[in-house]
């Protein structure tokens, strides 16, 4: 399977470019780029994942993937307290970190269960 038809990879794609796109022209450098980072980690790993020969490799980077969602929300939520993003957008981000993460978790159950 390509990983790019996976929902849970278009799913992560979409959520970096509206990371991207929110924080663009934000000025606090070091948030902006841990935030940008771990956007782009979450499908940059399930792509690495499903390029892999093994189940337990492909779980693994899951797993990174998945770390990396906790991650950028955590940060999101610190955004939204500085007044970076509104509530309607961190509400939007939080919930796709949400359905991502349970993506993922599923995924790697059944990876790791095969």
């Amino acid at each position: 399977m390509k990983y790019e038809n996976l929902d849970v990879w278009k799913k992560s794609f979409s959520l970096s470019l509206f990371v991207y796109q929110v924080f663009n022209d934000l000025r606090d450098f070091g948030l902006k780029d841990q935030m940008c980072r771990c956007a782009v980690s979450v499908p940059s790993n399930i792509a690495e994942g499903y390029e892999r020969y093994s189940d337990k490799e492909r779980a693994y980077f899951l797993s990174v993937a998945k770390g990396s969602v906790g991650e950028l929300k955590t940060q999101l939520m610190i955004a939204f307290e500085l007044g970076y993003i509104n509530h309607e957008q961190t509400e939007f981000a939080l919930n796709e970190c949400e359905v991502i993460g349970r993506m993922l978790g599923k995924l790697i159950y059944v990876i790791k269960s095969s």
